[in-house]
């Protein structure tokens, strides 16, 4: 029975990787291939799982995601957009709701359910859209902050919605402003006792924990925090995500915020895939196929109806037509948080499965339809408004070099590549830069740069930046495949040409000098490099002696930078030095190092040492006595092979 069950959540969890890597190729959010995963191993598929197996461990994820949203809360953060968020937002949120509640309480829902559906429906997905507008390079523009500023109220209204959903559970049909009043109280009351709590014993709590230099326990104290603090609400007959955003609030505006997020984070995004699959658990296709027609029509009433209540707010506070319809249609799709509202509700038997089901399809349906959304949002406001999209052609590439045989090209110009044209400017060297960044080409052609838009995989587009003609090429962007694609083509349109290859380190330093570069310039290595020139200087080595020295290692591919004796934090893909002590009667004493099969073995020797001096790279006619220390290279399960041979054989 344990195997079986055991069997049971491996197979799940290799439908989840499968899904997540299909979606995520279609440009579709991880959430929608856990609720697929969901629905495959819940009574709809397999019925490997029931709903309520995963309930439990699916409310962690619940609470610790609430912690990761009071993490990133800032009040200062929120005050500075007070207008747009209280203003815009509350009006969002609160019309929204209220439309939605009126709407399902005609349609014969009770009004306790008719609060649930109002307030699902009334919250948009904050993953998706920043994460789009960010993509998009939108976030600052006017509808990008004004799409952030309503997002930011609707994080906020979940806590309410937190403490509302157990008062609505226990009291039935009728709420009365009294009842309402005591569950606010009782959340205020637990609010100031965390924050008393936040304020004087949370942060003498986490300097302890961090004295104690232990990443283990300061993982297990955030977990234990954000936990008790759940349970506390709780045991106040509040929710347990209330207590974890308050948890977060708190400890969000210390100095270990960031720590604590990047500790949260793994069971946070594993224990939210398992809600989210839980949630799929619901979902009951019989009743789906039954009511496809219904779940199509209240999808477009949800979309066209937030997209209009926002869209009539905005125009309303005067902001432009074309801003308020991609705002409009950034906001239209239902969120995750509404999820967790339905979710909960379904506990708390405040609504039964078949309207859950569909809320739920709705719900996905939006999130599918959300990228085209809002990657299209501006497109459709010009459209609606009646103006064409304009295609703007890049500049020409048209190098303005009185000696074109001087000229260096640039091959990407981000970090690196605008370091070099700083360089290239100040000592007047000619020089032509190709970016496939639009934004960043824009930006420094109107500071007089000579940047051009081009995709450096394109011969034409080489051709015209005059690639036969130029002294030098520099590629500067360290991506693998682009440097496979393009470091050919160059060399066979400019085979006279110097090609200089940055990377980030010397992995395949030999394969690209044989595709045609010039010289590899490993980025790390070089960091290196600059070190040691320093520290020999300063150690009172002459300049010459220290150009030569590192001339020396370039020459020789960095030899002395490569293979270091491991320890506890070591990268056990690399290859790392081990020195082997050979004791009398040890396989290789007496034997001459020519005899050892090094090729064989697959590790080099790089020093032998004897009566305390060391040699290094020794002679192959070396021959080794006992007590010879022999230093070898390799990687981990080589350099074992390699010490069995040389003391059993």
């Amino acid at each position: 029975m344990e195997h079986s069950f055991l069997i049971q959540i491996l197979l799940m969890l290799v439908v989840a990787i499968i899904s997540i890597a299909l979606l995520r190729r279609a440009g579709l959010p991880a959430i929608l291939a856990y609720l697929l995963t969901g629905v495959i191993s819940g009574p709809s598929g397999f019925n490997w799982f029931s709903q309520h197996q995963m309930q439990s461990v699916a409310e962690l994820g619940v609470v610790l995601l609430m912690f990761s949203l009071g993490l990133e809360f800032s009040l200062p953060r929120l005050w500075a957009m007070r207008r747009t968020v209280f203003g815009l937002g509350s009006a969002q949120v609160v019309i929204t709701t209220l439309l939605a509640t009126g709407i399902s309480y005609m349609g014969s829902l009770t009004l306790v359910e008719s609060i649930v559906v109002g307030s699902a429906i009334a919250l948009s997905s904050t993953a998706i859209v920043l994460k789009l507008l960010n993509e998009q390079g939108w976030l600052r523009r006017r509808h990008g902050e004004l799409s952030v500023s309503v997002l930011l109220f609707q994080d906020l209204a979940v806590v309410p919605l937190l403490i509302l959903l157990p008062l609505l559970a226990s009291g039935g049909e009728v709420l009365s402003v009294k009842t309402i009043g005591y569950a606010m109280a009782e959340g205020v009351l637990a609010f100031v006792a965390l924050m008393a709590f936040g304020k004087w014993g949370l942060p003498r709590l986490f300097d302890e924990v961090a004295r104690s230099r232990s990443n283990e326990l300061f993982m297990l104290s955030t977990l234990v925090v954000a936990l008790l603090t759940g349970a506390l609400t709780q045991w106040l007959g509040l929710s347990m995500a209330l207590g974890a955003f308050m948890a977060g609030m708190l400890l969000g505006e210390s100095q270990y915020k960031r720590q604590l997020e990047a500790d949260i984070r793994p069971f946070r995004d594993l224990l939210m895939g398992l809600f989210f699959i839980s949630i799929g658990m619901l979902l009951d296709f019989t009743l789906v196929f039954q009511f496809w027609w219904q779940i199509l029509v209240l999808l477009v009433a949800v979309i066209l109806g937030k997209a209009l209540v926002i869209f009539g707010l905005l125009r309303a506070a005067r902001e432009s037509f074309r801003t308020s319809v991609s705002t409009a249609l950034s906001l239209a799709q239902v969120g995750e948080f509404s999820f967790v509202v339905l979710a909960l509700a379904v506990n708390y038997r405040l609504l039964d499965i078949a309207l859950s089901t569909k809320l739920v399809m709705v719900a996905v349906l939006s999130m599918a339809v959300a990228p085209w959304l809002v990657r299209h949002s501006v497109d459709i406001a010009r459209y609606l408004q009646g103006v064409r999209p304009k295609v703007e052609k890049p500049p020409a590439i048209e190098p303005n070099i009185e000696h074109e045989n001087d000229l260096v090209l640039i091959l990407g110009y981000g970090r690196v590549g605008q370091t070099i044209a700083r360089f290239m400017k100040t000592e007047a060297v000619p020089f032509l830069v190709l970016d496939l960044d639009p934004t960043r080409v824009s930006e420094a052609r109107k500071a007089g740069e000579p940047v051009y838009f081009g995709d450096v995989c394109k011969r034409s587009i080489l051709k015209q930046a005059k690639i036969r003609e130029a002294k030098l090429i520099v590629l500067t962007f360290s991506n693998g495949r682009i440097l496979e694609e393009v470091l050919p083509l160059c060399r066979q349109l400019a085979p006279e040409s110097k090609i200089l290859v940055r990377t980030r380190d010397d992995t395949g330093m030999e394969e690209l000098e044989e595709a045609g570069a010039s010289q590899v310039i490993p980025e790390t290595l070089e960091g290196s490099l600059m070190l040691v020139s320093q520290v020999l200087y300063q150690c009172g080595v002459p300049l010459t002696r220290i150009l030569k020295r590192l001339e020396y290692e370039r020459r020789n591919h960095y030899q002395y930078l490569h293979g270091f004796f491991s320890g506890a934090e070591t990268d056990f893909t690399l290859e790392h030095l081990h020195a082997v002590a050979l004791p009398k009667g040890a396989n290789a004493v007496g034997l001459t190092l020519a005899e050892i099969p090094w090729e064989k073995l697959r590790v080099e020797i790089r020093a032998v040492r004897r009566s305390g001096s060391e040699v290094e790279s020794p002679e192959l006619d070396w021959n080794i006595r006992p007590g010879d220390i022999l230093i070898i290279l390799g990687k981990p399960r080589r350099i074992e092979k390699a010490e069995h041979f040389l003391l059993q054989g």
